[in-house]
């Protein structure tokens, strides 16, 4: 008979048969029991909520959410060039290079092995008498080239839970990401709305330095004709540089915000444009939470959260199917020949080999049990970590809202104060004028209408951080 691998092959092949037979069966075995997200995480409405609506901020995109060109361009940049942003990516490529690497967790082994040996026994050893009496030769040579084949069959779909941990690992990198992304866009556009609030209390402390100047320069002239004692100069010289040192202080403030921002945006530390102005600025109104449960799958810490559930889940399948069986199959085949020139002699150089075998571990010193309680107890722990994560998402969107709410009763009222200031100060300087108002009263009146809006500068920043804040909390700037 023709001697050739194929023919080798047939004696094992009714056993392999029956071995591949137990791992098609019991492939359908699952070993460990799945837990699923909890359903009850989340209220039905979130506290400080105006209206059950189903309709979230969250869906707008970007660009139709924050709409002052300066800061869609800033976003743009710091999106593109961010440090954080581009290691975030390296580690999505990471991610699913391990993760298409465990797709072929099913295909076997395959290694390529070729060696050549030469081997001078003792001559007083039987190797040696043996090899000069019967090959007529001191050396002992080996020439061998094998294909071999290792494969072990998913009967407790141990490989199966190692393919879903990995693609949940490969999800939750694309989720750090997201949310990384949002948390950039929030934090451009309040670091802009700082400088535009800085610069409006800079422009507020120039005009109240003119002010006070021009307040000075009147009590000088009634010092000088007799009528107000040096007193009354200190006083308001005190009260221009309550103005004056508001300056440099906001110049400060301005630079390390500047720095702060084209960090953000993977540039070194500039100077950054501004063309908007606080004033001019519209206060987002009417924005609308939606429902808890639509934040959930829309904000990517929560997904994150959810993914690491499902790592949890397969590790513990990973747990429980190496305390079963495992199924191993190898073969290999492949030339041998004690000389060179007979290496490639077929079909006599052909040999071959098939086995399968099944292992089950008996004692390990209680570490399979172990690793699987271990594995059940993280699960658990993740999902806590769930719960956590949503309760603390939906605190965050309530604590936007109420902020909102309250913002907008504060910065009403800090208007009506502003223009009732304003107005103060017109009447005390025409009444000091005509000498009907001392100077205490004009300087009282200088010193709380800068107060005055100065805080209504920075309520009304507030109320368009807490908007862009909310639109990130619901999970808006994701996509």
């Amino acid at each position: 008979m023709k001697i050739t691998i194929k023919n080798l092959f047939m004696k094992s092949h009714n056993y392999l048969y029956i071995l591949l037979l137990i791992a098609v069966v019991a492939g359908g075995c699952k070993v460990s029991k799945d837990l699923a997200v909890p359903q009850n995480a989340t209220p039905v409405v979130y506290r400080n909520a105006a209206s059950a609506d189903s309709v979230s901020i969250a869906s707008v995109p970007v660009k139709e959410f924050i709409t002052e060109p300066e800061i869609q361009a800033l976003i743009d940049t710091a999106l593109l060039r961010n440090y954080d942003m581009q290691i975030a990516l390296k580690n999505i490529e990471a991610s699913e290079l391990l993760f298409k690497q465990s797709r072929l967790g099913n295909l076997p082994v395959l290694n390529l092995q070729v060696n050549a040996s030469s081997n001078r026994p003792s001559d007083n050893s039987l190797n040696g008498l043996s090899t000069s009496q019967f090959l007529g030769t001191k050396h002992i040579e080996d020439y061998n080239a094998n294909l071999g084949l290792s494969w072990e069959a998913d009967i407790w779909g141990k490989i199966k839970s190692r393919k879903q941990a990995a693609l949940a690992t490969y999800l939750q990198t694309a989720e750090v990401k997201k949310a990384l992304q949002t948390r950039i866009i929030a934090n451009v556009a309040r670091g802009f709305y700082q400088l535009l609030m800085m610069d409006a209390q800079m422009a507020t402390a120039k005009k109240n330095l003119a002010l006070s100047d021009s307040t000075l320069r009147i009590i000088h002239m009634q010092f000088d004709a007799g009528q107000l004692t040096s007193l009354a100069i200190q006083q308001a010289e005190a009260q221009q540089l309550v103005a004056a040192q508001l300056i440099p202080q906001l110049e400060q403030a301005i630079n390390i915000e500047e720095n702060a921002l084209r960090v953000l945006t993977g540039k070194l530390p500039s100077a950054i444009e501004r063309l908007a102005s606080l004033e001019r600025i519209r206060i987002p109104v009417g924005l609308s939470s939606g429902f808890p449960s639509a934040m959930v799958s829309r904000r990517p810490d929560v997904r994150t959260a959810e993914l690491a559930l499902n790592i949890a889940n397969a590790r513990v399948g990973v747990a429980k199917a190496s305390m079963y069986p495992t199924l191993t199959i190898t073969a290999s085949g492949g030339l041998n020949s004690l000389k060179a020139s007979n290496w490639f002699n077929i079909p006599a150089s052909l040999f071959g080999v098939v086995a399968g075998g099944v292992t089950q571990p008996v004692f390990q010193r209680k570490q399979l049990k172990t690793d699987y309680e271990l594995a059940k107890i993280d699960r658990e722990k993740t999902v806590l970590e769930f719960r956590q994560s949503v309760l603390n998402a939906v605190a965050e969107v309530s604590d936007e809202l109420v902020k909102i709410e309250k913002l907008q009763q504060q910065y009403d009222i800090s208007l009506k104060r502003v223009g009732t200031l304003q107005q103060a100060v017109r009447n005390a300087n025409l009444l000091f004028r005509n000498g009907m108002a001392t100077y205490l009263e004009v300087i009282t009146a200088q010193s709380n209408s800068l107060q005055s809006e100065l805080e209504l500068a920075t309520i009304k920043t507030s109320q368009l951080t807490a908007s862009v804040e909310l639109y990130r909390a619901l999970g808006g700037g994701a996509n």
